[in-house]
């Protein structure tokens, strides 16, 4: 059986992409995961993510990851909510790939309903699952979430090297993150294209500077 896992990284940070990753394989490849140590991105060290998604990447019959801009994300929460964004950007990744089974890690309250829709925009035939907590719970969704993490991870990095400043994680409740914007707001009158614009951190740092 082929077996789809499907996980996102960067869908709360005020800064940068998010990206939805899927990843494809055999189920008896579970065990060569298993054997790498394949786990929840979150328990993992960066430099450990990195080593692992190169190796995921050799042991996975397909692969595929979405990234979904800053400003992409602004324009879509005009005209629909964030719950839809998710559903929309899932069922991107999991149309583009092949499997018997996809196993999503949840992105709404009601696991059963956020794999109905992603199974009805997808269009696919193969059967869909959305579990909460599935990057713990399912080898293969942890496999995608440290694909979507490392990218996420790598993109932020290199946002950093084209400005020259540090950004930290992106997320609001980092301090780095908010030093940066309250600087950057301070010193250019508006925040880079990179932030979201519509998140509510941003929002309140640009009501303090206008």
């Amino acid at each position: 059986m082929r077996l789809l896992g499907a996980d996102e990284a960067g869908k709360g940070p005020v800064i940068g992409s998010m990206f939805v990753a899927g990843v494809v394989i055999e189920e008896d490849q579970l065990f060569d995961l298993a054997a790498l140590g394949v786990k929840d991105s979150k328990m993992l060290s960066p430099k450990r993510r990195a080593f692992l998604a190169a190796k995921i990447e050799k042991i996975a019959q397909d692969r595929y990851v979405l990234e979904v801009k800053p400003e992409v994300i602004d324009e879509l929460r005009q005209l629909i909510t964030m719950n839809e964004i998710m559903v929309k950007s899932f069922s991107k990744v999991v149309g583009n790939l092949s499997a018997d089974r996809a196993i999503l890690d949840a992105a709404d309250v009601n696991q059963e309903r956020f794999a109905r829709r992603v199974k009805e925009g997808s269009g696919t035939s193969m059967e869909v699952i959305a579990e909460h907590r599935a990057d713990k719970n399912h080898i293969v969704v942890a496999a995608a979430s440290i694909l979507a993490k490392v990218n996420r991870d790598r993109s932020v990095r290199e946002l950093e090297r084209t400005i020259g400043l540090e950004i930290g994680s992106g997320y609001p409740s980092d301090p780095t993150t908010v030093r940066f914007l309250e600087t950057w707001m301070e010193e250019h009158g508006e925040l880079p294209p990179f932030v979201r614009h519509s998140w509510k951190t941003a929002e309140r740092i640009k009501a303090r500077f206008i």
